[in-house]
């Protein structure tokens, strides 16, 4: 509301009552805080030093995939096979290293895989002008196929004499371990590429809206294309480190329901579904609150379905949060959003 004296010039500056609405990340961030003091002082072990690291370990892998879904949620579109490029890739990969292929190679085939089953997705979603969520969904389960086809198994499991493949998930760095470091080193170059190059400004600009980023000069098609390699090689990259995490890599995954989690960190740290808002801070604080929150359900031995349910409720509350930070507008009505 502005306030304004009747005696006062016309050009005068109004005096504005009020606090500026806070923003998502903000809201996510005190509530974060607030759990992890309140369960520190309740929770037994939970405010230890080796808790702390496995909190932060535990979320990783959900933030490396996070900072891909998130690049691809703030370009207006989404990418459901972000967990499968990672399973499917790998389990090939693993499948050729027993077969005899050199660690090195193997990891070339996986990046190779999952780089070409990201462009394949852009193309369709670019050029053949499918939705992005149908063309997404569509690759998962073709994947699945694909990958059962070339490792008939539940459960592919790592060799045990390559140490340089199992480094960036079991090793650690002046106690540290290594998934942390990966996780803050991606998060600081996305945030990078997001925010210093013309790439990410253009990301930012065609998720605001497409129309006016296509008649403003943005090659959109080869933004789309490049933007489902990136989720792809995010996607491997938290292949490397879960294999080096569990020894494994589990088919399984993918008929899960971590797709959705990484949806909901990307959700609910601030990344609005409208497209064109966001940023890295907005993963990073969403895997800390997810994390937090699994951290203290695994001391509690609360059971998955209750874990599950809590999930969703807090999903539905962020898209609510978000539709009442970012209302949609005349504009966002016409483009059919």
């Amino acid at each position: 509301m502005a306030v304004e004296s009747p005696l006062a010039p016309a050009n005068a500056p109004r005096v504005r009552l009020g606090l500026a609405k806070p923003t998502q990340e903000q809201i996510v961030l005190l509530i974060t805080i607030a759990l992890l003091l309140a369960f520190g002082f309740t929770l037994n072990g939970f405010a230890s030093l080796a808790n702390i690291l496995n909190l932060l370990r535990s979320i990783s892998i959900l933030g490396i995939l996070g900072l891909g879904m998130g690049l691809i949620v703030i370009s207006r579109g989404i990418d459901l096979s972000e967990v499968a490029i990672m399973a499917g890739s790998w389990s090939i990969a693993l499948i050729e290293i027993q077969k005899g292929v050199p660690a090195g190679w193997a990891c070339v085939i996986a990046l190779a895989l999952a780089l070409m089953i990201g462009i394949v997705n852009g193309v369709m979603v670019a050029f053949v002008e499918a939705p992005a969520l149908f063309v997404t969904l569509a690759a998962g389960f073709v994947i699945y196929g694909l990958a059962f086809w070339f490792a008939p198994a539940w459960v592919v499991y790592a060799p045990n004499d390559a140490p340089a493949l199992l480094f960036l998930g079991a090793g650690q760095l002046f106690g540290v371990p290594m998934p942390i470091f990966v996780f803050a080193a991606a998060a600081l170059v996305m945030h990078l590429f997001l925010s210093q190059t013309s790439i990410g400004r253009f990301i930012y600009a065609q998720g605001d809206n497409p129309e006016s980023a296509r008649l403003s000069g943005v090659a959109l098609r080869p933004l789309i294309v490049l933007e489902h390699a990136l989720v792809a090689l995010l996607a491997w990259i938290a292949g490397l480190v879960w294999i080096g995490t569990t020894g494994s890599m589990q088919m399984a995954i993918t008929q899960g329901t971590m797709i959705f989690d990484v949806i909901l960190v990307v959700v609910i740290g601030g990344i609005s579904l409208v497209g064109g808002r966001g940023s890295v801070f907005s993963v990073v604080v969403g895997c800390v609150l997810i994390g937090t929150l699994l951290n203290a359900f695994t001391i509690m031995d609360v059971n998955s379905e209750v874990q599950n349910i809590i999930k969703g409720i807090v999903l539905l509350a962020a898209i609510v949060l978000d539709n009442w930070l970012h209302p949609r507008d005349e504009e966002t009505a016409r483009q059919g959003d």
